[in-house]
């Protein structure tokens, strides 16, 4: 099984990093921190590039909003050092499930397990 995976990381970028990337990152990258879904955050020796390794499925609306942040150089301090701290009323990150099982389906529409009755009209007949 691990020959399996291993080569699997040798051909495919979107489980995780391939080989190559954990090859670089190692020579090149200073890993800052991780954050709670298990993804890694390095940068270079001058700072100049930063980037992530996901922990599964390389999906950026899984990277945290301080995270991010700090990906786009707009803070130039990790989470690590300079945690941001949310408001009382915020909720905890999510990813974008569009397109998943766990989206989102409103009431009514076809997508649901259960779909409610079309009752509130008629359709029209030119009989």
């Amino acid at each position: 099984m691990s020959f399996l995976n291993n080569l699997k990381r040798g051909v495919t970028w979107w489980n995780g990093s391939t080989l190559n990337t954990q090859f670089w990152s190692w020579r090149h990258g200073t890993r800052v921190g991780e954050d709670a879904q298990g993804n890694v955050f390095y940068r270079n020796a001058d700072g100049s590039r930063r980037w992530v390794i996901y922990n599964g499925e390389a999906e950026a609306s899984r990277v945290s909003p301080e995270w991010h942040g700090w990906l786009h150089h707009t803070y130039q301090d990790p989470p690590t050092i300079m945690p941001m701290h949310a408001p009382k009323w915020s909720k905890p990150h999510e990813p974008n499930y569009t397109g998943s099982d766990q989206a989102y389906v409103p009431p009514g529409s076809i997508r649901r397990a259960d779909p409610l009755p079309r009752s509130d009209y008629d359709a029209w007949s030119p009989e």
